[in-house]
């Protein structure tokens, strides 16, 4: 096919070779299938702010530290050099996590290069060799949904281990492969410890997931682990290999039940309304 205009640069610097064809278009990035020294890969294409649709960025790139105090400053006046620092944060960010979780033994795609806006990295294939399918697309016996539920809840608990929440954690942002799930889309993962809203999005990344390989093991359904490793990791009690019972300890009298439930509540609201938007994204597609 035609090489697209924003992948040009990576082909005269000669990362990509070959423009095979489209994989997807999501909110924050087109994404193709490239190939490089004979192998292929994965292209991801950030789109400018004004072409995105992903809502709230504000809240995912609170606590997001930047080293440059002019960048910094330009970034809070909301100045021209300003905003586009804050594009290439956004668009860095997915990169940065990447290798974090890498060294964090997450499954993650493996990032090869990051070129003016487009993420070169590895292209997640299933044992056919064909790109490996969302975890959304996938049916399984109950247990292989607790394998890889448990795997998943590792990857999770290792990733808040490393400072990040995915902030955006779905069936839908899980391919699967001949290993098991891998975790990708990662430019909104936030800071554990100093975004306010990491907690939330903790608990919704669990949650959905949970939902997800409930449909097969209803047991799982049951389970209370978001609640469970945020408590520990806030007690400072989290290690990445932790063993998990999925239980945690009943509320005290004097904590504010009220309070905690309506943040389950809203967590699960928000969980639904994201479905439907799924599903309707995906008919319409």
């Amino acid at each position: 096919m035609k090489t697209p205009e924003r992948l040009q640069p990576l082909v005269e610097y000669g990362l990509v070779d070959e423009v095979i064809h489209p994989l997807m278009s999501g909110k924050e990035a087109d994404v193709f299938v490239v190939r490089h020294g004979g192998e292929l890969y994965c292209a991801k294409v950030y789109k400018a702010a004004r072409q995105r649709s992903f809502r709230q960025a504000a809240r995912y790139t609170e606590g997001r530290k930047v080293r440059n105090s002019r960048r910094a400053r330009a970034m809070e006046k909301g100045s021209r050099y300003g905003r586009e620092q804050q594009e290439e944060a956004w668009q860095s960010a997915e990169v940065s996590a990447l290798y974090r979780l890498a060294e964090a033994d997450v499954r993650v795609p493996a990032p090869l290069a990051f070129v003016e806006g487009v993420l070169l990295m590895e292209l997640v294939v299933d044992e056919a060799g064909e790109v490996a399918p969302r975890l959304a697309e996938v049916s399984m016996s109950a247990e292989q949904a607790r394998e890889d539920f448990e795997l998943m809840l590792r990857y999770i608990t290792r990733m808040l281990c490393a400072g990040l929440v995915h902030g955006d954690l779905s069936e839908f942002n899980v391919l699967v492969d001949a290993g098991g799930p891998v975790i990708i889309d990662l430019p909104q993962a936030v800071d554990a410890a100093s975004n306010n809203n990491a907690m939330a999005m903790f608990v919704r990344d669990v949650r959905r997931m949970t939902q997800y390989y409930g449909q097969f093991a209803a047991e799982l359904l049951e389970t209370r682990y978001a609640e469970e490793i945020w408590g520990r990791f806030e007690a400072g009690d989290l290690e990445p290999e932790s063993p998990l019972s999925g239980t945690v300890e009943d509320v005290p009298r004097d904590a504010d039940v009220d309070a905690v439930m309506q943040e389950i509540r809203a967590v699960y609201r928000e969980h639904q309304l994201d479905q439907a938007r799924r599903q309707q994204a995906d008919e319409e597609g």
